[in-house]
């Protein structure tokens, strides 16, 4: 049996689109590889190292705003080197007017989180040391 297999991409519900891809354009600074509708849903799909990350939406979508206290995803963790290349982040998001929290210490390293205009849950995250 070959080892668990890595992610090889993350799709996010969003209430529109025309909202969201620009956020998210600016914060990955890159266009997106794939553009599609394919009738149950349209999505946008950017490639961040060998991760795809995309933002779907439904016509028939439900509305409301994201909770992660409710069950499904919590957060989208995005991985950095180390705490220095986190202050870089913090820089970056506040260059763009994207509200964050900080960058936190734990035992088991640090975070820099913030939200995507439907209020998902996103972080920054770098190992201790």
């Amino acid at each position: 049996m070959p080892g668990f297999p890595t992610i090889t991409h993350v799709a996010l519900t969003v209430s529109d689109l025309a909202t969201s891809r620009p956020w998210y354009e600016k914060l990955f600074d890159a266009k997106p590889v794939l553009d599609e509708d394919t009738g149950p849903f349209h999505h946008v799909v950017w490639l961040l190292g060998s991760t795809l990350v995309g933002i779907h939406q439904f016509p028939d979508g439900k509305g409301g705003t994201f909770d992660e206290r409710n069950v499904g995803l919590d957060h989208l963790a995005f991985q950095c080197a180390d705490r220095a290349e986190l202050e870089t982040w913090e820089q970056k998001l506040n260059d763009l007017g994207i509200t964050n929290g900080g960058v936190v210490d734990a035992p088991y390293g640090s975070g820099l989180s913030f939200r995507d205009p439907d209020n998902i849950a996103l972080e920054f995250f770098a190992p201790p040391g």
